[in-house]
């Protein structure tokens, strides 16, 4: 490094030093040299919080988290003035429809660690638990809307996680009817399903009526919960094809595959409302194996003293 211009002497060049004067290279991450402004490897620090008479600024120092305690007064003041804004307009008699609520729609509370960098102090888990449930409390209330800055400072976005599978355009049959594919799996069951448009809402499985199928409710239920989801019971003819595994099963392969082969004939909207439904979701539950020395997976031998 010697020699070398220090006020144009950028990151990249300090790398490249070290790994001139250490050629050998040093493996274990903690004993490598760390040439970096301190902010890239520690935490931010508290700005002083005493006065050169020794006195501490916040009144709430002895607390021991004073930011946190800070945060916790300011929610509490929002709290106050939506309930009065409340109280003042029942006082004058007037209604309380039609006040804008706070859209909370594709977004959730930040996590306890995120809330600890912004106060820069260490949580409990029931001191989060009383911050989250003071903002709560701040929503319930008519005229949230008024602190709605401050809650959405507390809030994060959820990404809409859309299925990479690309769903397959609607294809035409003989008669000119729309049609569309569907195949899923569900513990040792395969199914593949065909919606046709313009049907009457039978169900064939296997070439055989849907009730003689399945005698179990549950299992009827199953399969036609992503017809009713999308309010289409009576819109298409089923045609199903089964192997492998039971009635558990095999319902349950049936209802991803109708749920698959539905997604041609709606909008990305209702596709991402199915997925929040879990409709699109595989089930990974399978049975439990054996274990050595048990009956089963979970029960025991009869135990006897002698």
């Amino acid at each position: 490094m010697m020699g070398e211009d220090a006020e144009n002497f950028s990151q990249e060049d300090i790398d490249r030093s070290i790994s001139y004067l250490l050629p050998s290279g040093l493996f274990e991450k903690k004993a490598r040299p760390m040439l970096r402004p301190p902010k890239d490897y520690y935490p931010p620090q508290k700005a002083a919080q005493f006065d050169n008479d020794g006195r501490p600024f916040s009144f709430l120092f002895y607390t021991g988290k004073p930011n946190y305690y800070n945060l916790m007064h300011e929610a509490a003041d929002w709290l106050n003035k939506v309930i009065q804004q409340e109280d003042a307009l029942i006082q004058r008699g007037e209604s309380l429809d039609g006040i804008p609520q706070v859209n909370l729609a594709r977004s959730e509370w930040i996590g306890k660690l995120a809330l600890e960098k912004i106060v820069i102090e260490k949580l409990k888990d029931n001191e989060y638990e009383r911050f989250i449930n003071l903002l709560e409390r701040i929503l319930k209330q008519p005229f949230a809307i008024e602190a709605q800055e401050f809650i959405m400072k507390f809030r994060q976005k959820i990404e809409a996680v859309l299925s990479k599978e690309v769903i397959e355009p609607l294809q035409k049959d003989e008669n000119g009817r729309f049609y569309s594919r569907g195949s899923a799996r569900r513990k040792s069951s395969n199914a593949s399903v065909i919606l046709t448009d313009g049907g009457s809402g039978k169900i064939t499985i296997n070439g055989e009526e849907f009730l003689r199928t399945f005698y179990q409710l549950c299992h009827r239920e199953d399969i036609l919960f992503p017809l009713h989801f999308a309010n289409m019971l009576d819109r298409f003819d089923i045609e199903c094809t089964t192997e492998g595994g039971g009635p558990s099963g095999q319902s349950g392969a049936i209802r991803l595959a109708i749920s698959k082969a539905l997604r041609s004939f709606v909008d990305e909207e209702f596709v991402e409302k199915m997925r929040q439904a879990g409709l699109l979701t595989k089930d990974p539950r399978i049975k439990e194996r054996k274990k050595p020395g048990q009956k089963r997976a979970r029960k025991k031998f009869t135990w006897k003293k002698r």
